[in-house]
């Protein structure tokens, strides 16, 4: 029976943390699959349901964490060697930067015979100073040499980490995408909406706008608040909109919120309805797709956002920056409208014209499940890694 070590930077709400429970859960029984990572930061939502619902018992390693700090990392490793050395697996599998790092380090000290690393995402462009970035990729040029294969989450992203940035010859890059279990954002759409709705005091006659997601640098909240701000100032439509999610930007949000001039509430107060509500974490996203009428994304940089393939799951039309595979996942004009990333007129004409268009957002609405029902399902991605392993493991 092959063993797999899969190892996942930090357990919080996001594609790496689904992408493993699924793996972990669902590969075929011929494996025996443990699931080790981080936990997640003060600031992030944890996913410790979804790990309850699928039944699993990951092993936290607290050390490994999101920030480089020397003496943790080193910990870290030093425990996932340890891990490896008892569990003496035939494959590591890698998911995201940090337990990129420390775990194909590890593998390759102990002699693992199949180390494979998922790019769910990557830190080239718009998150460290260019002396940084330089470094990273230096790294991680490295590791992949080594590596028995890169998996990239979408076409586009495999272009970037072979092509733009020569992380690792195309050869040696398999497109594999995330995978989830979208069936439940068809279920119960109408009563779903209706209680969502209810909650937050929506009127029928009210467009909901959702962002959801960490609130941090990179999620370029602000293009989103000043589009809005334009959406109001140029519609009669009555339109409610909602962040969802929490993190260090908090602050800076409701500080622009306030100065573009937008009524703003905390969903903790209950009985104030503004034009834009700040919920924290909701862990019943399905619900809150399901209340919403367009779901946004404002990213500088994304590999394949998750929000988004669960949106068109729950028929809601997307406005979104065209940032790492989103235009895989979001169809032009067909189920989302994209905009480049510093581009705030086009992406604030996209997101008035789903306003102000019934018809328009109605139709998209149509095309949106049909679009990710199979390419994002999780049977999909399952079988998809277990050809890959067998492939490596002959």
């Amino acid at each position: 029976m092959p063993k797999v070590l899969r190892i996942i930077n930090r357990f919080n709400i996001g594609g790496p943390t689904y992408n493993a429970a699924y793996l972990t859960k669902y590969l075929p029984s011929e494996y025996e699959t443990l699931l080790i990572g981080g936990d997640k930061e003060e600031s992030e939502d944890s996913s410790q349901h979804i790990l309850e619902e699928l039944g699993l018992n990951p092993m936290i390693i607290p050390e490994m964490r999101r920030a480089i700090r020397f003496g943790n990392d080193y910990a870290a490793y030093k425990k996932i060697k340890q891990i490896i050395e008892e569990f003496k697996p035939d494959i590591v599998h890698t998911h995201a930067s940090k337990a990129g790092t420390l775990g194909r380090m590890a593998a390759f000290a102990c002699k693992v015979p199949a180390v494979v690393h998922t790019f769910h995402g990557h830190v080239f462009h718009s998150y460290f100073s260019k002396a940084k970035t330089t470094i990273f990729k230096r790294i991680e040029k490295k590791l992949a040499l080594k590596s028995s294969a890169i998996v990239a989450i979408s076409a586009i992203q495999k272009e970037e980490l072979g092509t733009v940035h020569k992380i690792a010859p195309l050869d040696k890059i398999e497109v594999i995408p995330l995978g989830f279990d979208l069936e439940r954002f068809q279920h119960n759409l109408a009563e779903k909406r209706a209680e969502f709705r209810k909650e937050y005091k929506i009127e029928n006659d009210e467009i909901a706008i959702g962002i959801i997601g960490r609130l941090v640098p990179i999620k370029n909240h602000q293009l989103f608040l000043n589009a809005l701000r334009y959406v109001l100032d140029h519609t009669d439509k009555k339109v409610r909109a909602f962040i969802i999610g929490d993190g260090e930007s908090r602050d800076a949000v409701i500080n622009l919120a306030k100065d573009l001039n937008i009524p703003l509430s905390r969903s903790n107060v209950k009985f104030e309805i503004s034009t834009l509500t700040l919920t924290s974490w909701i862990k019943n996203i399905d619900n809150v797709n399901a209340g919403m009428d367009i779901i946004a994304l404002s990213s500088l940089n994304e590999g394949t956002p998750v929000s988004l393939i669960e949106a068109q799951a729950a028929n809601n039309p997307v406005v979104s920056t065209n940032v790492g595979g989103i235009e895989n996942v979001v169809v032009q004009n067909k189920t989302g409208l994209l905009s480049d990333i510093e581009d705030l007129e086009t992406y604030s004409a996209n997101l008035l014209e789903l306003v102000e268009n019934d018809a328009k957002r109605e139709a998209m609405s149509k095309e949106g499940w049909k679009h990710v029902k199979d390419q994002y399902s999780y049977k999909r991605l399952v079988s998809d890694v277990d050809k890959l392993y067998k492939d490596l493991l002959k």
